[in-house]
């Protein structure tokens, strides 16, 4: 996975012609920090495989020490974990490989869409209901999701409306708008978007209405996230093997305050760190990697999560959590890290 290739090259030409010019590191390779996790969860029934691969996180904000993540095996289904890592559900829901939750209130409840690459011609987003009580998850519907195979997906509100991005693996980027009125959920595609080549990783800042999306060797790229906006890529960031390491994979908000506060998180897989840009002005803040201690650093990390708030003693001032692609003797899990660890290493403020 660790490669600048010629494809990279060839990538960012018709983009560079168009004006958006690579955002190309310059000067001596930025110190990567480091920061030890605080928990783990326990691993994913597939073994000998790659298999966990993103998460997400829902914030009980009544009991915070009750929030859960939700992961995926991508051979198998999807994990419920508490906050010591202990397994709370698992739903066999297949080949799903990206997941995302929106909390829509308590009449509709907590949302969780995953990307289902079942049929590898043609995208499904698979939803589901979360119980916060039980831990559960309920299947609800699955809906067409475009011709190819699904690979990321990010949840996006807007006005009160539900939409999905699903990129496929070839770059294509749907926007799908969910109906939750009815008795079953249905969905239809209202906006299409396009990377020159294999992309994955995605998130939305509702606030900003700006939509991140991660092309695997080639970089950073932030969208307008509304149904109605353009669909013209604005370059953020290069795969230059100094800043970010190909490939580009997992993307994740630490949102602070209304505005535009906080930070964007990429993973860096190629040499196992995170990178973090500013939000508010797209700066290049530094790198960290989660080194080893009581649990395990990580490796050839896929998806990511990070939410900001109370989580607990143990996790003051948010949670991130990364899968780690190699966790001896174990099959791969997901490492848990207090945001506040990660900011103080960075000398973020």
């Amino acid at each position: 996975m660790t490669r600048i290739s010629a494809r990279l090259v060839l990538s960012l030409l018709p983009f560079a012609a168009a004006g958006c010019a690579a955002t190309l590191a310059t000067g001596p390779a930025p110190v990567t920090h480091k920061v030890q996790a605080r928990g783990e969860t326990i691993a994913v029934g597939t073994a000998n495989a790659d298999a966990a691969d993103d998460p997400a996180i829902w914030r009980n904000r009544a009991n915070p020490r009750a929030s859960l993540i939700v992961a995926t095996d991508k051979k198998a289904g999807l994990y419920v974990y508490d906050l010591t890592g202990k397994v709370r559900s698992f739903r066999d829901a297949g080949r799903v490989n990206n997941v995302d939750l929106r909390d829509m209130g308590p009449r509709t409840g907590i949302i969780v869409a995953a990307s289902d690459r079942t049929d590898k011609a043609n995208a499904i987003l698979a939803l589901f209901r979360l119980d916060p009580k039980s831990g559960t998850l309920t299947p609800l519907a699955k809906i067409p999701a475009g011709a190819g195979e699904a690979y990321g997906i990010c949840l996006y509100r807007e006005r009160g409306a539900l939409y999905a991005f699903n990129v496929l693996k070839d770059g294509t980027i749907n926007q799908v708008a969910i109906d939750l009125s009815g008795t079953q959920p249905s969905g239809r595609i209202v906006r299409t978007m396009k990377l020159a080549t294999q992309s994955e990783g995605c998130v939305a800042d509702e606030r900003t209405h700006r939509l991140y999306v991660a092309e695997e060797d080639v970089g950073l790229w932030r969208f307008d996230a509304r149904a109605t906006g353009g669909t013209t890529p604005v370059k953020l960031a290069a795969a230059d093997g100094v800043r970010i390491v190909a490939d580009t994979e997992g993307l994740t908000l630490a949102a602070e305050g209304t505005g535009n506060g906080g930070y964007l998180l990429v993973s860096s897989q190629g040499d196992n760190a995170y990178a973090v840009y500013r939000l508010r002005d797209d700066r290049f803040m530094g790198r960290f990697r989660i080194a080893p201690g009581k649990f395990g650093g990580t490796e050839e990390t896929d998806g990511i999560a990070a939410m900001t708030g109370d989580f607990g003693p143990a996790f003051p001032g948010g949670l991130f959590v990364a899968q780690d692609g190699i966790n001896p003797p174990g099959a791969q899990n997901f490492k848990l890290v207090a945001w506040r660890d990660i900011k103080r290493a960075l000398g973020l403020r």
